[in-house]
């Protein structure tokens, strides 16, 4: 059986290139996992520094960037304390590659289910309007990448992903391309559980739904574009829940 895609892309994707970086990395992981407790107090200043190996500077600096994402709040005379995850900024690229390091909860999968149902549908409704012809040969390109017979599975996911980020690209709105990370989590998420590479029905079936959606964005087509759009994605948490 073929092997499934794995989340190590987010692991080499997300190694950080500053001491501050790492400090952000190393916290926001913890945080995010649960190994630092909602509510809870982060350690002090000096243990910190000593953990990390690192000047005050930087340690402020990663604290700072972490209560810019809404992990963390710190008040005079009292320290720095883990936020409730309702204050957290999920559509913050770094909050969701760590929900993805961490693992898929059958939760997390399904809200991000939700949002692609909620965003990609649209997106595709409005690349059929928008589309440039380069924008769709691009499109097209991805759907006959994955039409490869005998498709590696890791390949299967760049030209899905690749085929969903051309539309929200077509869309011509910059909010699509600004999410174009929780569309990446949530794609190779929902691959990762159930790939339809791993059978040869489910792939020619996969191929087909999405061919529908570059053809409707081909005749200028938006209500088609959005129902096709749809299809996919609700077939892709529709294998993830069984």
């Amino acid at each position: 059986m073929p092997s499934r895609p794995s989340t190590h892309q987010y692991q080499a994707a997300s190694v950080p290139r500053s001491h501050t970086g790492r400090v952000v990395d190393d916290l926001g992981l913890s945080i995010v996992s649960g190994r630092q407790q909602q509510g809870s107090l982060l350690p002090g200043d000096s243990e910190l520094i000593e953990r990390y190996g690192v000047s005050r500077t930087v340690l402020r600096e990663a604290l700072k960037t972490l209560s810019a994402k809404g992990l963390v709040q710190a008040k005079a005379r009292i320290g720095t304390r883990v936020r409730e995850r309702a204050d957290w900024n999920f559509f913050d690229p770094d909050v969701l590659i760590w929900h993805a390091r961490n693992g898929f909860t059958p939760e997390f999968l399904s809200h991000l289910g939700e949002m692609r149902l909620a965003l990609e549908s649209e997106a595709a409704s409005l690349a059929a309007i928008r589309r440039t012809p380069a924008q769709l040969e691009a499109i097209w390109g991805h759907v006959y990448r994955m039409s490869v017979p005998e498709i590696a599975p890791q390949e299967f996911v760049r030209a899905d992903l690749g085929l969903h980020l051309a539309i929200a690209e077509a869309a011509g709105n910059p909010f699509f391309l600004s999410i174009s990370t929780l569309i990446e989590v949530a794609l190779v998420a929902m691959l990762t559980v159930s790939s339809p590479v791993e059978n040869a029905e489910r792939l020619a079936q996969s191929v087909k739904q999405h061919r529908a959606i570059a053809e409707a964005i081909e005749a200028r087509d938006p209500d088609t574009a959005r129902a096709a759009m749809r299809a996919v994605v609700q077939k892709g948490i529709d294998r993830t829940k069984s």
